[in-house]
Formats: C-alpha cells, sequence, structure tokens
C-alpha cells in the first residue's frame, strides 16, 4: 500500500466512528482488492490505537494493539496446505523467525502488556509476525 499522507492517517485516527465509512480514503471505489482493504483496515488501526491512548491516558488507560502474523492454528494449517501454501513456505523460509509463530508467544506479549510491567506501554502496535513484514520490505519475500 503506498504511503497515507500526514492527513490520510490523521482522518484514519481521529474521524469518529460513524463516519469512517464516509471518508474518501475508505470509498469501496478507491480500495483496489482484498489485500488493500486489510492494508487500511490495519493501518487505520495503529492510528486509531495512537489516537486512543491519548485520550483513554487521561482517564488512567493504556491502549495497545497485537498484530500477528500468521499463527498456528487449525484455520492456518489448512491455509498451508491449500492453495497458497507454497507462498506461506516461501514466505517462513526467507523472514528471520523461518517459520510461523504460535499462540503462546502472542500471548506473552499480552501478558506484558496487561502486565505492571507494561504500565509505561501505551500507543503502541505490536507487529509479531517472526520478522515477515521485514524480509518484504527489506528481505526477499515478494507478495
Amino acid at each position: 500500500m503506498k504511503q497515507l499522507s500526514a492527513y490520510e492517517d490523521k482522518l484514519l485516527a481521529c474521524t469518529p466512528t460513524e463516519y469512517l465509512l464516509k471518508l474518501d480514503l475508505l470509498n469501496p471505489k478507491n480500495i483496489k482488492d482484498t489485500l488493500h482493504a486489510y492494508q487500511i483496515t490495519k493501518r487505520c488501526n495503529e492510528k486509531r490505537v495512537l489516537s486512543e491512548s491519548v485520550k483513554w491516558g487521561k482517564n488512567g488507560a493504556r491502549i495497545n494493539s497485537i498484530s500477528p502474523g500468521i499463527i498456528v492454528t487449525s484455520l492456518a494449517i489448512d491455509e498451508f496446505n491449500g492453495p497458497r501454501g507454497d507462498f506461506y513456505k516461501n514466505m517462513f523460509a526467507k523472514c528471520p523467525a523461518g517459520r510461523p509463530g504460535t499462540s503462546d508467544e502472542v500471548a506473552n506479549v499480552a501478558e506484558l502488556l496487561l502486565s505492571e510491567r507494561g504500565n509505561f506501554i501505551t500507543g503502541s502496535d505490536f507487529l509479531i509476525d517472526g520478522g515477515a513484514t521485514a524480509s518484504y520490505f527489506y528481505g526477499d519475500i515478494d507478495i
């Protein structure tokens, strides 16, 4: 997905939820395909977590999000053995972790964020994908 402008990011972050779908940026004619829809949804989540952390912080609350990559689940195993299985195997082979993640690995981050050890963490999105995103931008993974 192309880089969004600061103005577009602010719209995603601050537009009241009941008006989000009225943004030109989110108009179906401007969404190229399901991958683009997924990407813009993730960007919106990231920006809203930042914005909401400021509001909720005034009440002593912390807001964070976790963005897991491919995690071994029954559905993921079906994907690994399905038509896109070679894509996933290639992605795992080329990412730094060399494998998909586990639910326990995601839970470990959630535990930190929910514990007192995470009291200084707010407004953050934690990407837990074994380095797949990094490999897409700076390595050998092609989508």
